[in-house]
């Protein structure tokens, strides 16, 4: 059985004796999160779950606290202030701030802040201690759906061949490997006012930016505007029209892919009693998936994306 919240909080050094109450949090699709007041400083539980792991829709436990430590050193990540063995538990610095929607993501004032942010993690973190790849990703979680017999939509093999092309065009001119989120849906991105804070490492490993300005883009379903907003802050003054070409067909792998974290998660490890509609989800990213494959201007992205 899955250890709690609860479980852990009589194991933290240093609580023991004191006054510990758990107060209100939302999120934590995966793992156990709890916000707990500690004679009244407040903490981050993030208690994790192997099973993810093994259901392939996280990095190794080992490799999440490792970059989660990395992605702290950087002032990007909350700080690690304990880390518990058995059961694995993190516990983490509080941000307070404001926790983003898709909506609050996509405020034109808010995506330079959110790209300093983004670039500080990729240059300011030493190297994560593992690879993402979001082809390899895909391959993976695939095969998962397969062995497991897992529903997934129905004509989704049909557009393997057309990622080929997008993967194709992607690795003619790749970028330097950095430190990546890999996971940036909104709520992900603390907002403390002077600057934006990121959170969860679950997904976490070092992989081209353009995915991660990609992620970005899909998850809080970024316009092309948007999109080149965003890259053109991240790149400021390297920026051209293959960088924006790389991070739209990136765009368009996020979802591809992601649609398959949600299948998995819908079929094996979804929690009796929960709210959220992993299969609603998964539909969701392959509506906006299929759609981009399908778009007249796929062509020319792939073209700008192989010329670089």
């Amino acid at each position: 059985m899955t250890a709690t919240v609860s479980d852990v909080l009589d194991l933290v050094p240093g609580w023991a004796g004191k006054s510990v109450e758990r107060l209100p949090l939302t999120g934590g699709l995966s793992h156990q999160v709890g916000l707990v007041r500690v004679d009244g400083t407040e903490f981050i539980v993030r208690v994790l779950d192997p099973a993810v792991s093994t259901a392939g829709l996280g990095v190794p436990l080992e490799q999440e606290i490792a970059n989660t430590v990395r992605a702290a050193e950087s002032g990007v990540g909350p700080a690690v202030l304990h880390v518990l063995d058995e059961p694995p538990t993190l516990v983490l610095e509080y941000l307070p701030g404001t926790t983003l929607c898709a909506a609050a993501v996509r405020e034109s004032a808010r995506i330079p802040k959110i790209a300093t942010a983004v670039r500080a993690l990729h240059t300011g973190t030493r190297p994560f201690v593992n690879d993402m790849d979001i082809f390899d990703k895909l391959a993976e979680l695939l095969g998962l759906c397969e062995r497991h017999g897992l529903t997934t939509p129905e004509d989704y093999r049909d557009h393997l061949p057309l990622v080929e092309d997008v993967r194709a065009a992607l690795s003619a001119n790749p970028l330097p490997k950095v430190p990546c989120h890999n996971d940036l849906l909104a709520e992900n991105f603390i907002d403390t006012g002077d600057r934006v804070r990121i959170v969860d490492y679950q997904l976490s490993g070092m992989n081209d930016p353009g995915f991660e300005l990609g992620n970005i883009a899909a998850e809080s379903q970024f316009t092309s505007e948007l999109t080149e907003l965003l890259a053109r802050s991240y790149f400021g003054e390297e920026f051209r029209p293959g960088l924006l070409a790389r991070t739209r067909l990136f765009s368009i792998m996020s979802n591809f892919t992601w649609t398959l974290w949600f299948c998995i998660h819908h079929g094996l490890l979804a929690r009796p009693g929960s709210d959220f509609d992993y299969w609603g989800e998964a539909a969701s990213k392959w509506g906006r998936a299929r759609a981009a494959l399908a778009d007249n201007e796929l062509g020319r992205l792939l073209d700008l994306a192989r010329r670089g």
